[in-house]
């Protein structure tokens, strides 16, 4: 079984925010499979669960806000008994240009909240990553960045790499065969 994480801000006024990227391209991948979410409140998700290529993958997006991502990410690890070798965190990366993504397996938080929040909770950084740039980032502070609506001219950017097969390549092939290709 695998977890696909989408790390993003719930509430409708961040929908189109740069700190939710996480939650677009997890909407994506699970919208090319006809599936949808359901409020699962116990589990502190969002969930679509479905079969890929005879394996369960559950995909999630927090309902928590983004500096509690840890919080759901944990609680449906230990309902479905997920190890965090089976786990993939969507989210996004300032220091990468807009429309550019990069597949890792372990690392720091970078400065990321949900990321430092999913590390405490998990208390290791060994888990795979799949960053989509929302960079670069102009001379304000990164809160103010982040919770920025994304721009015409960006999105016209990023959606092309929101289609991208990029979680069912990772699913098919793991962690540095993606990274040899997205990278």
């Amino acid at each position: 079984m695998k977890l696909i994480v989408g790390l993003g801000n719930f509430e409708d006024k961040y929908l189109f925010t740069r700190h939710n990227v996480g939650f677009m391209a997890v909407d994506f991948f699970v919208q090319r499979y006809n599936h949808t979410f359901k409020t699962e409140k116990k589990l502190k998700s969002y969930i679509s669960k479905f079969r890929i290529n005879n394996e369960d993958v559950i995909v999630i997006k927090p309902l928590t806000y983004m500096n509690l991502s840890g919080e759901a990410v944990i609680a449906v690890m230990n309902f479905y008994k997920i190890s965090t070798k089976d786990i993939l965190i969507v989210y996004d990366d300032i220091s990468i240009d807009i429309g550019k993504v990069r597949f890792r397996n372990s690392g720091s938080d970078g400065g990321h909240n949900g990321i430092k929040s999913i590390i405490q909770h998990l208390g290791t950084k060994n888990f795979d990553r799949l960053k989509i740039g929302i960079g670069p980032q102009p001379n304000i502070p990164s809160e103010a960045y982040v919770l920025q609506n994304f721009r015409n001219e960006e999105l016209d950017i990023l959606k092309p790499i929101l289609k991208k097969n990029m979680v069912e390549d990772y699913l098919q092939d793991g962690i540095e065969k993606s990274q040899n290709n997205y990278n």
